[in-house]
């Protein structure tokens, strides 16, 4: 009797290389982006007393502070607050939650009305 496959390794490899050339492709791009700085264009400003911020901002942050779910807010600090040169604002707000590091940026227009709130993941620690 003849035998079939003589040496069946020989057959067996590409189609072993072609699947792990596939497996290796498809798991090497799921990288997410990272997401972009919404402060860009934003500068400090030079006062960083949250206390001396336009009375309306200062409210208006302050309030969406107290508005936050009761586990954010524990954790809920005002970090900075940015000018853009144009009469915009923006207040940054820090959560730390979980070993997760919230931000939460309230941009306001020129006559100090929220327009934009952006909330990202901005980094972890060991909780």
């Amino acid at each position: 009797m003849k035998t079939q496959l003589k040496n069946p390794i020989k057959n067996f490899a590409p189609i072993f290389l072609m699947l792990v050339t596939m497996l290796l492709m498809g798991f090497g791009c799921n990288t997410s982006k990272p997401t972009p700085d919404p402060l860009t264009g934003f500068h400090f400003c030079f006062d960083q007393d949250p206390h001396k911020l336009n009375k309306t901002i200062q409210d208006d942050y302050q309030d969406y502070i107290r508005k936050l779910p009761p586990e954010e807010k524990t954790f809920a600090t005002y970090d900075n607050d940015f000018e853009d040169g144009t009469g915009q604002h923006a207040v940054l707000i820090t959560v730390g939650l979980n070993g997760t590091n919230w931000r939460h940026v309230l941009i306001y227009d020129k006559n100090d009305k929220r327009i934009k709130t952006i909330k990202y993941v901005s980094g972890h620690s060991a909780s």
